[in-house]
């Protein structure tokens, strides 16, 4: 399970989503992802008090340092020890390496461990088990009153359409968010559009699914 910031140059499909096939990818090169915190993130949480965060599948640690940069005590979790490795590396260098803590556990042990969070954030996460096992797993480390976000590619984003093992793992925000109790929880499910640009200055568009749901207090 990793980070997905979709910025980037083409690389190969994935034979699946295990522990092995991140760790062969992050392995192919030396970089994999844009260094930026991904758009929703940034968006979602320009009004919220830093707090404690878990940051699921963090890659190679865009999220995590913005988080930690903005205030945040920040746990973060991949299946790629490379991965890890680099977001250490990128933490230690933007000085923020004290306000976070990287793991590559299981992510089951690391809720079970060290919940609760006042702000769980999965970007572009690909888990094998699929995304409402994603939903309802991450509610879990929901402290009352926190946010649960769940940002991931729509069906219908360009740049899955291009990739299979992106199309797998698409899914749209209505579809996954009832697995939250609405008793429970005051939960937002949109599809967002956005605009990048590659590198050749070609504009590029997105459709994202985005989950925002917050617990009761």
């Amino acid at each position: 399970m990793s980070h997905h910031h979709p910025e980037h140059q083409a690389t190969p499909p994935m034979k699946d989503f295990s522990r092995e096939s991140w760790e062969e990818r992050y392995r192919s090169r030396d970089a994999m992802w844009s260094g930026r915190p991904n758009a929703q993130l940034v968006t979602e949480l320009e009004t919220v008090e830093p707090a404690h965060a878990l940051d699921v599948g963090c890659g190679e640690g865009a999220d995590a340092v913005w988080l930690a940069q903005n205030g945040w005590q920040v746990t973060a979790v991949d299946l790629s020890a490379t991965a890890i490795e680099r977001a250490t590396a990128h933490a230690t260098a933007a000085g923020v390496d004290a306000h976070i803590e990287f793991t590559d556990a299981d992510l089951d042990q690391v809720i079970a461990n060290r919940g609760p969070w006042n702000l769980v954030s999965s970007q572009y996460t690909h888990p094998e088990q699929g995304s409402r096992w994603l939903v309802s797993t991450l509610a879990e480390a929901v402290a009352p009153g926190g946010m649960l976000l769940i940002v991931g590619h729509h069906p219908t984003d360009p740049h899955a359409a291009e990739h299979p093992d992106l199309q797998r793992a698409a899914f749209s925000a209505e579809d996954v968010a009832d697995v939250l109790s609405r008793d429970a929880w005051e939960v937002s499910a949109t599809l967002r559009e956005r605009t990048s640009y590659e590198a050749d200055g070609r504009e590029r568009l997105w459709r994202d699914s985005v989950l925002v749901a917050r617990r009761h207090g």
